[in-house]
């Protein structure tokens, strides 16, 4: 079995080592979480709410405003 980490210089304590395996692991795991998709957008071109008319306002004309839609 070949091992995953190598220590080419220096002399670096079990301590050492498994903080910077502990820092390699959180590294790659937080690369090969998935994203969340994105939400999708809402349409209103069907919402029934679309077609009702705009409140009308009092002033001129307003009694011929109230008959159209």
């Amino acid at each position: 079995m070949t091992p995953y980490l190598r220590i080419v210089r220096g002399d670096a304590t079990p301590e050492e080592i498994a903080a910077l395996v502990t820092a390699l692991a959180t590294r790659q795991s937080s690369h090969t979480e998935p994203e969340t998709p994105p939400e999708p957008r809402r349409q209103t071109w069907r919402n029934p709410a679309r077609g009702m008319r705009k409140p009308v306002l009092p002033g001129k004309s307003a009694w011929r405003m109230s008959a159209l839609p």
